[in-house]
């Protein structure tokens, strides 16, 4: 039996507390991963498990930013059998803005045969950018585009 969508975004909170979970693991092959708020330099979206697992493995070094130190996640099933709606809140210590953090987002994920074919991640680009001291990178970035 394949895993419900619950079961799958469990694993997603899994991955933010910093559990061994690879995030492009989660996804099916040809999975699909939008960011529609991303900052400039950042993909709006990724489309392939396998380029979805690089692009966050590339990425990883700006984790060791932060010292999670609890992640809260609140899961909203919908009308739609696959798809849940879920928010994650991570918190504890940034070594990018030097003190504590608190950072929520919100998910729109949907799931089929146990895989994530869809995940819309909705954070707010300037709380991260904030949250790991590249505020200026993005002020200049924005002045630029």
């Amino acid at each position: 039996m394949s895993r419900s969508p619950r079961e799958v975004v469990e694993d997603v909170r899994r991955m933010v507390a910093g559990e061994g979970v690879v995030f492009g693991d989660l996804f099916a092959a040809d999975g699909v991963l939008r960011y529609p708020f991303a900052p400039p330099g950042m993909p709006r979206e990724m489309k392939g498990r396998d380029t979805i697992r690089e692009y966050h493995r590339a990425a990883s070094a700006r984790r060791s930013l932060l010292e999670v130190e609890g992640v809260d996640m609140i899961v909203r099933d919908t009308d739609d059998p696959e798809v849940v709606v879920v928010e994650i809140e991570h918190h504890g210590y940034s070594h990018g803005s030097g003190g504590p953090y608190r950072f929520r987002a919100l998910g729109v994920v949907r799931v089929r045969d146990g895989e994530i074919v869809e995940y819309d991640d909705y954070m707010d680009s300037i709380a991260m950018a904030a949250l790991l001291g590249r505020t200026q990178d993005l002020v200049a970035a924005l002045s630029a585009a």
